[in-house]
C-alpha cells in the first residue's frame, strides 16, 4: 500500500469518527428537548386533573349556596305567610314555597352528582400524580444520562481533534486538497478499497486497467465511475463475483 494512502486512510478514520461523534453532540439538544417535552406532557395531564377537581368542588359550592338561598326564601314565604289575611297571598307564597322545595330537591341531586363526580376526580388525580412522578423520575434519570453522554462525547471529540492538523500536514497539499473535496462531495468515504473488482465507494464494477493500476501501487488511483481514491491490498478478493 503506498504511503499516501495510509496517511489518508489513518485521516479518513479520523474524519469518520469526528463526524459520528459531532452528529451525536448535535443530537443532544434535540433529545434534550424531547424530554423536558415529555416531563411537562404529565405535569400538564397532573394539572388538568386538579383544575376538573377544583371546578368540581366549585360547583358543589355554588349549588350549596343555592340551597342555603332557597331555604332562606322559605323562611320568609313561611313569615309573610304568618303576617298575611289574605287567603289569596297565603296561597300565592304557599306555592313560591313548594317552588322552592322543589329546587331544593333538584340541587340536592345535583349536589350527590358532583359528589360523585369529586370521587371520581379525585382517583384521576391521584392517578395523573402517580403518572406524572414516574415520568418526571425516568426523565431526570435520562436526562443525567444524557449529561452523561454529552460529555463523553465532548471528550472524545476534543480528543480526535488534538493532533488533527499534524494529520493533515503529514500529507502532500494537493492529494490533501483532493481529499477534501471528495469528503465534501461524497459525504463519506473518500478513499476505498477494491473488492471483486468492484469500488467500496460506489459499488460500480471497475475497469481492468483502473485493477492493474491499483495493484502496482505506484501512483494514486481514483474510481472511473465515482472519482473516489481506490487502493488494494493482499487481504482483498479482486476476483470478479457473478
Amino acid at each position: 500500500m503506498l504511503p499516501v494512502i495510509e496517511k489518508l486512510l489513518v485521516l479518513q478514520d479520523r474524519d469518520l469518527r469526528l463526524q459520528r461523534t459531532k452528529q451525536e453532540l448535535e443530537n443532544i439538544a434535540p433529545e434534550r428537548t424531547m424530554l423536558d417535552q415529555k416531563g411537562k406532557a404529565g405535569q400538564s395531564g397532573l394539572e388538568a386533573a386538579k383544575l376538573k377537581s377544583r371546578e368540581i368542588e366549585a360547583e358543589r359550592k355554588r349549588l350549596e349556596l343555592e340551597v342555603i338561598a332557597k331555604k332562606q326564601q322559605i323562611d320568609k314565604y313561611s313569615i309573610q305567610q304568618f303576617q298575611t289575611k289574605k287567603n289569596e297571598e297565603y296561597q300565592a307564597l304557599a306555592h313560591e314555597i313548594i317552588g322552592c322545595k322543589k329546587a331544593i330537591e333538584q340541587l340536592d341531586d345535583q349536589q350527590l352528582a358532583q359528589m360523585e363526580a369529586a370521587e371520581v376526580a379525585a382517583k384521576e388525580q391521584q392517578s395523573a400524580a402517580k403518572t406524572a412522578a414516574e415520568i418526571q423520575a425516568i426523565a431526570v434519570e435520562q436526562m443525567k444520562a444524557l449529561a452523561d453522554r454529552e460529555i463523553r462525547l465532548t471528550k472524545q471529540t476534543t480528543e480526535l481533534e488534538q493532533g488533527y492538523t499534524e494529520l493533515e500536514a503529514a500529507i502532500e497539499p494537493d492529494v490533501l486538497s483532493r481529499y477534501l473535496r471528495l469528503r465534501k462531495n461524497k459525504g463519506g468515504s473518500a478513499v476505498v478499497g477494491i473488492e471483486h473488482g468492484v469500488c467500496g465507494g460506489c459499488h460500480m464494477k471497475l475497469p481492468q486497467q483502473v485493477i492493474n493500476s491499483c495493484r502496482a501501487q505506484a501512483e494514486l488511483v481514483t474510481c472511473s465511475n465515482c472519482s473516489r481514491i481506490v487502493y488494494y491490498t493482499r487481504e482483498m478478493d479482486l476476483a470478479v463475483m457473478d
